[in-house]
């Protein structure tokens, strides 16, 4: 055997690198070349062949790379300045409102008097309110008035605000939400106004108007008492009306599930009939009920809501069709019955609560 042969393992590691050099040609010299590696080059060439790893890729598919994509990264500073940002913006745009429903004071203020006015025509007093001090007037019809009509008028704008600044935070997939946010978040505000202004509020005054009736008892109700028991009562039941808001979100974060809250109901109607107690001006319990009844509805609106989401999550499809088709029967079953009633009672429809009447 040649001895050149049989040395061939014993040979320098630094001939070994200049032989490579000069085979390859990509050696910067003869410097670098006979530079002794090092003991991180030493274990990629015995164990990789000096080969570096290919860099890792991100996950694909649901929460992989293409969800992040598009996600803004701020600091603590950059996410400060854009709250000051999105609050200037909400508070113009209920500037704004303000401004408009200034302009309109006066058919507002008819419009926030007719209740009370229905309720003191129906138990025989004169429909008005009484001024008690100078200023009273005008801080409730030209001030409090504009502001309260502002808020409703720019709440799809104010949430607006404060969806642009959490979306950045969110996957691209949640960020599709923003429109059915708003609209819902904005329709169930301005339903729950609504309910409690034709409904609720109408009921509740001739309530109270009539308890010390015969009694030598006269209703005097001041600008400023009636103007905080409407705002009072049209605001409470507009924010408890975001009751399927509220389970939605609880079901998106993971805090309760569609299954939990209907092994629980009873705990949760109960607790609405205690809300409802508490909102409504009235301890009877007709006024209760009408005001719960609703509530307990959205309740089980939230709970499926919140069942659709779990059906996403876990790639499952919802029968629209058949869902659909009942419900148009049901509303075609409704409106045969309310022809029928109109017809043959001779009822003629009204702008107020039961909406039929015998003209």
């Amino acid at each position: 055997m040649d001895s050149t042969e049989g040395n061939k393992g014993d040979r320098d590691p630094r001939q070994t690198a200049v032989s490579s050099s000069a085979t390859t040609g990509t050696g910067p010299g003869v410097e670098v070349a006979t530079r002794p590696p090092g003991a991180l080059e030493r274990v990629r060439q015995r164990f990789g062949g000096g080969r570096r790893p290919p860099p890792r890729q991100p996950p694909s598919g649901n929460g992989g790379g293409d969800e992040e994509e598009g996600m803004l990264r701020m600091s603590f500073l950059e996410h400060l300045e854009e709250l000051r940002r999105r609050i200037i913006w909400a508070v113009a745009g209920v500037m704004a409102a303000f401004l408009l429903s200034l302009l309109f004071s006066s058919p507002l203020w008819t419009f926030v008097c007719q209740p009370v006015a229905q309720a003191l025509r129906s138990l025989g007093y004169e429909p008005s309110l009484v001024q008690i001090t100078p200023m009273e007037s005008f801080n409730v019809i030209y001030f409090k008035l504009p502001i309260v009509c502002a808020i409703f008028l720019s709440s799809p704008w104010i949430l607006y605000q404060v969806w642009a600044f959490v979306s950045p935070g969110l996957y691209r997939r949640e960020r599709r939400m923003a429109a059915p946010f708003i609209l819902c978040t904005a329709g169930l505000f301005v339903s729950g106004g609504c309910f409690a202004y034709f409904i609720v509020f109408r009921y509740a005054l001739t309530f109270l108007l009539s308890i010390g009736r015969g009694n030598y008892v006269r209703p005097m109700v001041s600008v400023t008492e009636y103007f905080d028991l409407f705002v009072n009562v049209t605001l409470g039941v507009a924010l408890v009306f975001e009751l399927p808001v509220l389970i939605f979100f609880l079901t998106l974060l993971r805090i309760v599930t569609p299954a939990f809250l209907l092994k629980h109901s009873r705990y949760a109607i109960l607790a609405i009939f205690i809300i409802a107690a508490v909102v409504t001006p009235t301890p009877d319990a007709f006024n209760m009920l009408l005001f719960a009844i609703p509530m307990c509805g959205l309740f089980y609106v939230g709970i499926f809501a919140g069942y659709l989401l779990t059906l996403r999550r876990e790639h499952r499809a919802f029968p629209w069709k058949i869902v659909i088709w009942v419900v148009v029967a049901v509303l075609l079953l409704l409106a045969v019955g309310l022809y029928l009633a109109i017809t043959r009672h001779a009822l003629a429809p009204v702008p107020h609560w039961p909406f039929l009447i015998r003209p």
